[in-house]
Order: structure tokens, then sequence, then C-alpha cells
């Protein structure tokens, strides 16, 4: 790679880093006033920042910058991401079974492969990424050969989940996709691997692209008049509007009940992803209604899906729209109930990590420490191993002096200060 200084600042390729700021500017549809508002500076900096007219060369700006458009700084610098101590090694192990298209001999019995799939569900909801990331290849491998689609599928997305946790969306979305193909015949399957394809899109920064499949999807799913109060659960995204939702009842309706909710729920952080903010409170207030209604089910599809679920994306979407003080007073609130301790470990600890970017918004060194601090309690590889809490860990430790407790995980994921 050619090292070059100039056009804003220095980068590993030639594309100048202000232009790759404003790439990633334009990705999460942001205008420059709104990326300066959230860096508190001016429209001015932002607009000469991306022409090049003012050099962006300090590492700890570069961060603040890459902390708002949510990418690793490295990707504004043009360098290869980081691998931060503690992430797991066997992605290319998994990246290799993805590639193999021969079928095994002698596939296991169906029983077998879904015992082993729910075992690699519940590592992976206890955040147990190595453990995870050795066991996938061969259970790619079996599970590719076996006859059951709905194995396979969820073979896929917990494929996918875990590599957006490791920072690779692309290989993300490969496995997704593959889940998608697999479950094309299979309205509730091909939903659940909606989920999986929005998560990955996210991930990479496509939130239209995420919303764009969301919303057909939940449509075919969720029953045409889902009540939020009576509201009809329809949503459009441009023309794309479909209406027929599944055949519900019993058990069945109360799967496509959650995989709705979830997909609304995606859709909402996805929406305020694309500045749309109306619409993400819309879906959220759609997907209350859907909670509301649903109770007892089997979690056969692993959604996690609830009224906890939706309150914590409503925290979500209030921060990114830039009420970020509203947004942890509900948070305050959240974590006290008890549905809140049901949820997975992993479900729990990423939360507290986008948690803690709030409470950086609002400059709350301390609380944003005490949120990284409790995930690492409740799921250590979750903090530990994913590129986005150890540059959330690395805001934190900036200050001085780094807040209790942040020091030690600065350590521990090798940033030094």
């Amino acid at each position: 790679m050619r090292s070059r200084t100039g056009g804003g600042g220095v980068t590993n390729d030639d594309i100048p880093i202000g232009r790759r700021v404003a790439s990633w500017r334009v990705r999460r549809s942001m205008t420059q006033q709104m990326l300066a508002d959230r860096l508190r500076r001016s429209k001015s900096w932002v607009d000469k920042i991306e022409r090049g007219a003012r050099a962006l060369d300090r590492y700890s700006v570069i961060q603040e910058v890459a902390h708002v458009l949510r990418v690793d700084p490295e990707v504004l610098l043009g360098q290869p991401p980081s691998t931060p101590a503690g992430t797991p090694d066997g992605v290319d192990d998994i990246r290799a079974a993805l590639a193999r298209y021969d079928i095994p001999q002698a596939a296991p019995r169906t029983d077998e492969l879904r015992r082993q799939v729910g075992h690699a569900w519940l590592t992976y909801q206890h955040a147990h990424y190595g453990q995870l990331v050795r066991v996938l290849p061969g259970l790619l491998d079996a599970a590719q050969g076996a006859r059951s689609p709905e194995l396979l599928v969820q073979t896929y997305r917990i494929t996918s989940s875990l590599l957006v946790k490791l920072g690779e969306a692309d290989l993300a979305w490969l496995a997704a996709d593959r889940a998608m193909s697999t479950a094309s015949d299979d309205p509730l399957l091909a939903a659940t691997a909606t989920i999986s394809i929005a998560q990955a899109l996210r991930a990479q920064g496509r939130d239209h692209l995420a919303l764009a499949a969301l919303l057909p999807a939940a449509n075919r799913v969720l029953p045409q008049s889902t009540h939020s109060g009576d509201q009809e659960v329809c949503v459009t995204f441009g023309d794309q509007t479909s209406r027929k939702p599944l055949d519900h009842e019993g058990q069945g309706d109360r799967w496509g009940r959650a995989v709705g909710g979830v997909l609304l729920v995606q859709a909402a952080l996805a929406a305020v992803g694309c500045g749309e903010h109306r619409r993400a409170d819309e879906l959220i207030d759609r997907a209350v209604g859907v909670a509301t209604n649903l109770r007892g089910y089997d979690d056969t599809h692993h959604t996690s899906f609830g009224p906890v679920v939706v309150e914590l994306a409503r925290v979500l979407v209030a921060a990114q729209r830039g009420d970020a003080d509203a947004a942890l007073q509900r948070h305050s609130t959240i974590v006290r109930r008890e549905g809140w301790r049901r949820l997975p470990a992993e479900y729990r600890s990423a939360y507290l990590v986008d948690v803690a970017r709030v409470y950086l918004q609002v400059g709350d060194l301390r609380g944003a420490a005490r949120a990284l601090v409790d995930a690492d309690c409740v799921a250590p590889a979750e903090v530990r191993c994913r590129p986005l809490a150890r540059t959330v860990i690395a805001d934190v430790a900036r200050g001085h002096p780094a807040p209790a407790g942040v020091a030690r995980l600065a350590t521990l994921v090798g940033l030094t200060r």
C-alpha cells in the first residue's frame, strides 16, 4: 500500500481522508450540518475537512469522527481494521466452510443436527464467541450436507450473527443471503433470514437497503390488523407493499408475530439510521402493539422479542435522533424490569455498549464507563471481541483520568492511551 499525506489527512491509499468522511456521511444519510452538530463543530469545519482544505491528522479527532459515523478509525484511514486482543481466531475457517460446495458423504441424523444447532444458539446467546468460532465450520459442513432447510437456515443465521459481532459484515451478509436462498419456499423461515440480512446490511452502513428488505417481510408474516390501538401494521417502502400475511393460528401465530415484531424493531433502527425519524417512531409504536398481544410463546426462532426488547429499541432510536437525555431516562427505568434480566447475556451486553455511546453523546464519561463495565460483567466477549466496543472503550479511556474500570478494559483489549 502507498502512504500519502494531503487532501485533508493521511491515508494508506490514494483516497484522501476527507473524501472518506464525506462518503460515510452520505451513507449514514447525514448532512454536513448534522455531522457538525454531532461533533459539536461548525458546518464550515466539516466542509473544509471533506474538501481537503483543512487537515484531519490528529488521531483523537479521527476517532471522534469515526465514532459519529459508526465506523472504525482505521476505515477512515484506509487501513485494514486492527484485530483487538481477545478476538477469536478462526474466521478464515468459517469463510472456507462457506466456500465449500461439495456435500459430505455421510450426513448426520436430523435429531443430532438439531441438538448441535440448539447448542450453537445457546453458545451465541451466552456470548461464548471463541467457542462458537471453533464449532461453526464443522456445523456448517454438517448442516449443508443434511436435508433440513430449517436447520440449515438456523446455522447460516448463527454464522451471520457471529460474523457481525466480529466486524466481518461482508461475510455476514453472505451467510445471511445463503439463509434467504435456503428459506425461499417458507415465508416464516425467509422472514427469519431477513433479520440476518438486515443486521448485516446495517453493520455495513446500508440502512436504506435494510429498510427495503425489512418492511415487505414484516407485512408478509404479520396479520393485516396488528393492534397498537387499532392501527393496521401495513408499512410500505416506496411501492413495495405486501398484504398477504401468513395463515396464522395457534403457536404458529405467535411465532409469526414474534418474528414480525423483530422485523419492525430492526426496521425502526434502520429508519432512524436513514434519518427517517417519524417513520422510526411509527414502527416502534407498531412493534409495541405486536409485543402487547404476544404472551407465552416458544421462542423457536430465537428472536428474544417482547415488550422489553421494543422499549430498548425505543431508547436507541431516541438517542440516534438526538434525544439522548430522554433516552437515558427511559433506559434507567427499563433495566429495572424483570424482563430485562430474562434477556440473553449477548443481547443485554450489546445493548449496554450502545448505551455507553449514548452517555458519550451527553458528555457523561462516568455513565459510559459504568455501562461498559456492566456490559463486561454480563458478557465479557461482547466487550472484548467486538471492534465497535473497542472504539467506545477508546473514547471513554481518553478521559483524564480514565474512569475506573475502563483503563483495565483498555489494557485487556490491547488499547493504549
